[in-house]
C-alpha cells in the first residue's frame, strides 16, 4: 500500500525537465526548468535550480543573486499600521507625504533588506498613512507588495491555468478563447478518455493539449493543420508523458479533399516525389551548367593532377556527410509517411465521436468538411471570435441537413472582488469570450430521406384515432 503513496508524491514534486507555471499576482509565465538556465519573468531574472524536488504549489523568494529561497508555508507577512483614521477627506496627493527617496529605496535594496522590510520603512516614513481608513491602508500595502515583493509561486500546468496565462498575455494567439469558454467547448464535445476526437485548432496547440489532458491518454486525437507542420508549443507546455503522445497523430488539411475523393496516396514514392521535386529540378539544372563548364575547362583540368591528400580525405568526409545527410532525410521521410498513413486510416473510417474546431480561418468550408468524418449522433462544436461567421455555418447546416440541436451561444464571465464590506464586481473585466457553434450529426441517409419526402409533397401518414381502434378490436372479438 505504500508504493502508490510514493508514486502520488513523485508525480507532484518538480523535476528537472518539467514544465511549470510561475505565477506573481495574476501575471502567469510558463517554463521548463534547466539546471543552470536564466529565466527572466517580470523584469526580473532568476534561477530554477532549487525548486528541483519541491512541491507544485510552492512559493519562492527571489534574492539579489536570483537564486530562489523556499518559503516556509506558516510564514505571514505582519505590517505594523499604528492605527487608522475615519476617512480620507483631508489627504491631499501632493507628492511630499513620503520622506524616502528613490535613492534611499534603492540603498536599502543594496543593503540586503526583504521586501517586507521596504514596505514597512515605506509605512514608517509616510506622513498620510496613519490618517488614512482601514481599507485605504490594506489598497496601499497591497500596491507597495506587488512593487517590492519578489515572491513567485510555482504552479502545475492545467488547461485552466495555461488558458488564463495565454488570454492574459498573448490573447492573439489563443483567437481571444477564455478559459471558460475552452470548458464550454470541452463539455459540449463530450471528451472523455477512450474516445476518437477531431480536432482543428490555430491557437498555439491549447485546445489540443486540453483534449489530450481530459482524455487522459487514452483514445485517439487527430489533429488537422494547415501550412507545412503543426504548431504545438501550448500543447508541450502541459508536460505530458511518452504515452500520451501515442495518441495524438497529424494530418495536414491539405489533403481532407483527396481523402474525402479516394484519391489520396501515401506511398513512398508519392512522398518522395512531392518533397524532392524541387530540388530534382534544381539539381539538373546545376548539373547542366557543371557540364558545360567541365567540356570548356576540360583541357587545363587534365593538365592539373591533385597529389594533395589533405583536399582528398576533404572531399571525402564532405561526400560522407552529404550521404549521412541524404540518410536522415530518408527516414524522416518514412516516419512521415507512416504517420500520414495511419492517421488516414482513422479518418477514413468516418466513425470520429468528435469534432473540435477553434481557428483564425473561416469556419464553414472546414466545418462542412470535416463533418463527414463525423459517426452520427456524436456532438461537435465550433469557436469564433465573431458571431457573422458561425450565423454562415448554422445557415448552411439548416439547408443542407446533417445536423440537429444546432445552438449558438455567447459565453459571459465577471469576476467579483469578496472582501468584508466590499463585495462588489470587478471593475475591468473581458469584453467578450468568443460565440460557440454546436450541434449533434445524423445520418446523412436519413435527413436526405426526410428532405425528398418533404419535396414530394407526399401526406403524412394518418393517424388512426381511439375510436376505431376500439370498433377494430370489437369486431374481431
Amino acid at each position: 500500500m505504500a508504493h502508490p503513496a510514493v508514486d502520488s508524491d513523485e508525480e507532484s514534486r518538480i523535476s528537472e525537465g518539467d514544465y511549470v507555471v510561475l505565477k506573481r499576482g495574476d501575471v502567469y509565465k510558463s517554463v521548463q526548468i534547466e539546471k543552470r538556465k536564466k529565466v527572466i519573468f517580470e523584469k526580473q531574472w532568476m534561477f530554477m535550480d532549487n525548486t528541483v524536488g519541491e512541491l507544485y504549489g510552492s512559493t519562492f523568494e527571489v534574492d539579489s543573486g536570483g537564486k530562489l529561497i523556499l518559503r516556509k508555508p506558516n510564514t505571514e507577512d505582519t505590517t505594523d499600521t499604528k492605527g487608522a483614521g475615519l476617512d480620507n477627506r483631508h489627504i491631499v496627493d501632493d507628492g511630499k507625504s513620503q520622506k524616502l527617496t528613490r535613492d534611499d529605496i534603492e540603498s536599502l535594496k543594496e543593503q540586503g533588506l526583504k521586501g517586507q522590510e521596504i514596505i514597512q520603512q515605506l509605512i514608517d516614513n509616510s506622513t498620510t498613512f496613519r490618517d488614512k481608513t482601514e481599507f485605504a491602508q490594506e489598497k496601499y500595502i497591497k500596491k507597495k507588495k506587488k512593487k517590492y515583493e519578489s515572491n513567485i509561486t510555482l504552479l502545475k500546468p492545467t488547461s485552466r491555468i495555461l488558458a488564463m496565462m495565454y488570454h492574459g498575455r498573448e490573447p492573439g494567439k489563443v483567437c481571444h478563447l477564455r478559459y471558460d469558454t475552452l470548458a464550454q467547448m470541452l463539455t459540449i464535445g463530450n471528451i472523455h478518455a477512450g474516445s476518437k476526437v477531431i480536432v482543428f485548432e490555430t491557437c498555439a496547440g491549447l485546445v489540443l493539449g486540453s483534449v489530450m489532458e481530459r482524455m487522459g491518454g487514452h483514445g485517439s486525437v487527430i489533429q488537422l493543420y494547415p501550412g507545412g507542420g503543426p504548431v504545438r508549443a501550448g500543447m508541450e507546455s502541459f508536460g505530458f508523458p511518452s504515452h500520451f503522445h501515442s495518441t495524438l497523430h497529424e494530418f495536414p488539411l491539405c489533403k481532407v479533399n483527396a481523402l474525402l475523393s479516394g484519391t489520396l496516396n501515401v506511398s513512398e514514392k508519392d512522398m518522395d516525389s512531392q518533397s524532392n521535386g524541387r530540388s530534382d529540378e534544381q539539381g539538373s539544372s546545376s548539373q547542366v551548367s557543371t557540364d558545360r563548364g567541365d567540356e570548356s575547362s576540360s583541357e587545363p583540368q587534365s593538365m592539373e593532377v591533385s597529389a594533395d591528400p589533405a583536399e582528398a580525405k576533404k572531399k571525402e568526409d564532405s561526400e560522407k556527410l552529404r550521404e549521412q545527410k541524404a540518410q536522415e532525410k530518408r527516414v524522416r521521410m518514412e516516419e512521415k509517411r507512416k504517420k500520414l498513413a495511419a492517421a488516414a486510416a482513422l479518418l477514413e473510417g468516418r466513425n470520429a465521436d468528435g469534432l473540435v474546431i477553434a481557428s483564425r480561418f473561416h469556419p464553414c468550408p472546414v466545418l462542412l468538411g470535416l463533418l463527414k468524418f463525423v459517426a452520427p449522433s456524436r456532438p461537435f462544436v465550433v469557436y469564433c471570435q465573431y458571431r457573422e461567421p458561425l450565423i454562415e455555418c448554422y445557415t448552411k447546416l439548416r439547408e443542407q441537413g446533417g445536423a440537429v440541436s444546432l445552438r449558438l451561444t455567447d459565453s459571459w464571465l465577471r469576476h467579483y472582488q469578496v472582501l468584508p464590506n466590499r463585495t462588489h464586481p470587478v471593475l475591468l473585466m473581458s469584453g467578450g469570450g468568443g460565440y460557440l457553434l454546436s450541434g449533434i450529426t445524423v445520418s446523412a441517409d436519413a435527413a436526405a430521406t426526410s428532405g425528398s419526402q418533404q419535396k414530394s409533397g407526399e401526406p403524412a401518414a394518418k393517424r388512426i384515432k381511439l375510436d376505431e381502434i376500439k370498433s377494430t378490436s370489437d369486431s374481431s372479438a
